[in-house]
């Protein structure tokens, strides 16, 4: 007999990763923007000395030892951030705490995909909301949704575009609800919203270890946020929701920030070079705080660019979606991938 799951989880489409290549392939790999450079020779070594009991034994649940680095690196308390596995656990856990069936999570549209399904899996409604031109946050529009919990991508994604420090403080300081501002890419970026954390209880920011610390293969993310809200957080998470090799080299990578800084200056050059390349080309770009650009080509055929550059062994994202279909997403990868790409493009 046929068993049938919850009625939301039936009507449901799940999310769509970026096409990931068999690991036989020999690809230029620009769909998912993982980092184009190895994360830090601290992490690496982490794994060259790893001992029996430390995959005998369970890891710590909270992981303290990383949520001291953090709180070390950013001013904060221990008390103030939780870990999870990527970025996108600490999205879930966040709808789990704060977001009853029925209830609404507002964003501005377009950005990440998986808002609306993590929603769906919560049975809650959701209210996209236009950005307004010049890709500003729509305050007014995200605050008429009555939204219980409100998602802002800072840079967005598929845009790289920022958001401005003033309009998130506009937005926390009139909204009573969850403001979670997601910080994927931050580290890219010229503004953070982590200054808000002094004086806006009702903000939590997510970030991850898989761009800019070169750790997608990791799984390795966190929240940073009032005391209260990590409190409620902790509660929902699933017991050890990180693992012990993983906690210690998330370690690793977040005190070894002159690699990083160094790895981060690479990528901005890099992302500046690809955007002129590509305007010189006619391509539209719009211009990007993240570590990937999102461009419209000349012909307005991004279909039939993705499958070009795929024919020639380069991957980049391609949305079939309204409204995204006219551009494609390419990661920022190292100067001689941008090159390939250039060259395909040109051939």
């Amino acid at each position: 007999m046929l068993v049938e799951p919850r009625k939301c989880i039936a009507k449901m489409a799940g999310y769509t990763p970026g096409e990931q290549p068999a690991r036989s392939e020999t690809v230029i790999k620009l769909n998912t923007n993982e980092n184009p450079y190895p994360p830090s020779p601290c992490v690496l070594e982490i794994f060259r000395n790893v001992e029996a009991d430390d995959l005998r034994r369970y890891p710590d649940p909270a992981a303290n030892a990383f949520r001291d680095a953090a709180a070390q690196l950013y001013g904060l308390k221990r008390e103030q951030i939780i870990a999870g596995n990527g970025s996108d656990d600490i999205l879930n856990i966040a709808l789990r705490a704060y977001l009853d069936p029925g209830q609404i999570l507002a964003y501005p549209d377009p950005t990440y995909s998986l808002y609306p399904v993590l929603a769906s899996i919560q049975d809650a409604k959701v209210a996209p909301v236009a950005w307004e031109p010049g890709w500003k946050l729509p305050v007014e529009g995200l605050l008429a949704t009555r939204a219980r919990v409100i998602f802002v991508a800072h840079p967005n994604a598929p845009t790289g575009t920022p958001v401005a420090l003033a309009e998130l403080r506009a937005l926390a300081t009139r909204f009573d609800g969850l403001l979670l501002v997601d910080e994927a890419y931050v580290e890219l970026a010229d503004e953070s919203a982590l200054t808000l954390l002094a004086t806006h209880e009702n903000v939590l920011i997510s970030r991850t270890l898989s761009k800019s610390y070169s750790l997608a293969g990791l799984r390795f993310g966190y929240g940073l946020g009032h005391a209260s809200i990590i409190a409620e957080l902790m509660k929902v998470k699933d017991s050890y929701n990180c693992d012990a090799l993983s906690i210690s080299a998330a370690v690793a990578a977040l005190q070894d920030q002159d690699y990083a800084r160094s790895v981060w200056a690479k990528i901005r050059s890099e992302r500046e070079r690809l955007q002129v390349e590509l305007m010189k080309r006619g391509w539209d770009v719009i211009p990007s705080q993240a570590n990937f650009v999102f461009a419209r080509p000349p012909s307005g055929d991004a279909a039939a660019v993705y499958a070009n550059l795929k024919s020639h062994g380069i991957f980049v994202r391609f949305f079939n979606t309204p409204g995204l279909t006219e551009r494609v997403r390419i990661t920022v990868g190292t100067p001689a991938e941008t090159d390939a790409l250039l060259a395909a493009l040109d051939g």
